[in-house]
């Protein structure tokens, strides 16, 4: 009955955490010993004692800090000097964009809506189909959670325990700039320019005024992965930092930020932060129930009784990731199933960061894929084109990521080489 109640909240739309606490509550109240409707808030407030969760709502008001800052013009401006002379520059400077835009965020969402709003009317007035440019603008936002600093990768090593965030910070780098080097590689091969204007108006600043313009938000992620990677600082603290730059930055640099506005943006973050953290907290409470009657166990046993090579089992990730992103949203997949899928992939040989970034890869691929795809929502929101012919736009794009997932599955030492380099 759990099961039925969880499936019906899910079609009825209900929230991720909210089905599973339903199903939670119903279980537990009706359940024999041990079983307890108290052990559900017990449990709930026990998945959120941990110091390093401080660290989502602190980089969610960063980047909510810098988003108000006005920095995507910016941004945009030094992606421009950087790429946008390029065959379908515009294009390529929207993807690249998302890269620089990563390091300030970390979030997929955020970057399409920033990104979305500029980039897709800019690139429809420059002769780009609008689908095709709310398609680019949402593939390309996935590079957000891959490129330090991320809220996923902190998420995934509170999970699982001997994970270092640094090694995962460094494991990212290489996979989300492998990615965006793909998208322009497929953009330049296959977008016609014969009807495309190249120009991207920027209200006139000089390449010399783009650059400089660009330097100070670029040194936001510089310093707080560098000094994560120092050992200077935790990763909490890392995000009490990034707060700090940002409020100075939009208030005494490009003030942009007053006082009256800050409520605002509080409540902005604080909104977006408790989305994660309930998820979070509804996911530990249930996790319980599947520790307690051995779930993962039996699941490890009959996995490595079935699958006899690693080869196999990474293709079956990779498939169930894929399936499971259509559905879910990736923070509560993670949480339900990389507690059972970490020590398989452990007792297989197949390295701890190396199989964290494959599932976090995986899971953002989720955020642009119909029915439930976040981004796929935002952009749509803003180009205004209809669900199904942006589904259609997605669809290459889609299939890239999933070759560059493929690349990075099967050849790890693209993903690990940055780790061990750095001694992680």
């Amino acid at each position: 009955m759990a099961y039925v109640i969880l499936i019906i909240g899910l079609v009825l739309g209900l929230p991720i955490a909210f089905a599973i606490l339903a199903a939670m509550g119903w279980f537990m109240a009706t359940g024999e010993a041990p079983y307890h409707i108290r052990i559900v808030a017990t449990e709930m407030f026990s998945g959120l004692g941990s110091y390093a969760l401080l660290a989502i709502p602190l980089f969610i008001l960063a980047g909510e800090l810098m988003n108000e800052s006005g920095i995507t013009r910016r941004i945009i401006a030094f992606a421009n000097v950087l790429v946008g002379g390029f065959r379908a520059g515009l294009a390529h400077v929207n993807i690249w964009a998302s890269v620089i835009f990563a390091g300030l965020s970390g979030s997929a969402v955020a970057d399409t809506s920033a990104i979305g709003r500029v980039f897709i009317p800019e690139m429809e007035k420059h002769g780009y189909d609008r689908s095709f440019a709310a398609a680019l603008t949402a593939a390309s936002s996935v590079i957000g959670p891959i490129i330090p600093p991320s809220i996923p990768v902190i998420i995934y090593a509170l999970i699982v325990s001997g994970v270092s965030v640094p090694g995962l910070f460094l494991a990212g780098i290489i996979p989300g700039l492998m990615l965006a080097v793909f998208l322009s590689a497929y953009v330049a091969l296959t977008v016609k320019v014969e009807h495309i204007t190249p120009d991207l108006d920027l209200s006139g600043p000089s390449p010399r005024e783009a650059i400089l313009g660009g330097i100070l938000p670029l040194l936001m992620p510089v310093f707080v992965v560098g000094s994560i990677l120092l050992g200077v600082v935790t990763p909490t603290e890392a995000a009490s930092f990034a707060v700090a730059y940002a409020l100075v930055l939009g208030m005494a640099v490009y003030r942009k930020i007053t006082l009256a506005s800050l409520p605002r943006i509080f409540g902005d973050a604080m909104r977006d932060s408790a989305v994660i953290l309930v998820i979070i907290a509804a996911v530990a409470a249930a996790n319980w129930v599947l520790t307690y009657n051995r779930v993962p166990n039996m699941l490890t046993d009959w996995v490595l009784g079935t699958v006899d090579s690693q080869t196999m089992f990474l293709i079956a990730v990779i498939l169930l990731f894929l399936f499971v992103g259509l559905f879910l949203e990736g923070i509560a997949a993670m949480l339900v199933l990389v507690p059972i899928l970490h020590p398989i992939a452990v007792s297989l040989g197949v390295d701890p960061v190396h199989f964290g970034i494959i599932v976090i890869f995986n899971l953002m691929i989720g955020l642009i894929t119909p029915p439930l795809g976040l981004c796929l929502f935002v952009a749509e929101g803003i180009a205004k084109v209809g669900m199904a012919r942006l589904t259609r736009a997605i669809l290459p794009f889609f299939l890239v990521e999933v070759l560059v997932l493929v690349i990075l599955t099967f050849v790890p030492g693209i993903v690990t080489f940055l780790p061990r380099l750095f001694g992680f």
